[in-house]
């Protein structure tokens, strides 16, 4: 009866050696499994879209960005106009300055700083002639009546300017 046990007993043995060289074999092959997995795992570097999708995406991105860019360009405008108005108010002020200097250096006359010519100095002078006075009163105001005229004139100028500019922009 030994002998049938034997053979049972060395079956078992090359079983269980077979089993163990599966198991190692499965073994190797199964511990590669993520790196397999990685390897043959697909990857799109392109992907195809239908013509309108990508026409959907455009439109829903040029809706978005069209109202930015337009209310971007009108605070432009807008700041541009302020600054343009602003330079000719300061070139009119010049010429006007400029064209007031240039009339007190011909008249021989010192402007004061409150554009009159010396008031405080006609009352103190003392001639005692009404007449006098009413007739450097008037001279005075004939002057600044004249200032008035040439300021208002550069201002006619500068907005036949401002309007044959903004006919040639359109």
């Amino acid at each position: 009866m030994a002998n049938p046990l034997a053979d049972c007993v060395s079956s078992l043995r090359s079983s269980n050696h077979l089993l163990g060289n599966s198991i190692s074999i499965l073994d190797s092959g199964v511990n590669d499994f993520p790196r397999l997995a990685k390897v043959l795992q697909t990857t799109k570097h392109f992907e195809l879209l239908p013509s309108s999708a990508l026409s959907a995406a455009q439109s829903q991105l040029l809706s978005s960005l069209v109202p930015e860019f337009n209310n971007l360009l009108s605070r432009v405008e807008t700041h541009l106009d302020r600054l343009e108005r602003r330079e000719q108010a300061l070139i009119a002020r010049c010429e006007l300055l400029d064209g007031r200097m240039s009339m007190s250096g011909a008249n021989g006359e010192a402007v004061g700083k409150d554009g009159g010519h010396g008031r405080k100095s006609l009352a103190s002078e003392g001639d005692g002639s009404r007449e006098a006075l009413k007739l450097k009163q008037m001279r005075a105001k004939k002057e600044r009546l004249g200032y008035t005229v040439e300021r208002l004139e550069l201002q006619a100028q500068q907005k036949q300017r401002q309007l044959r500019l903004s006919v040639a922009a359109q």
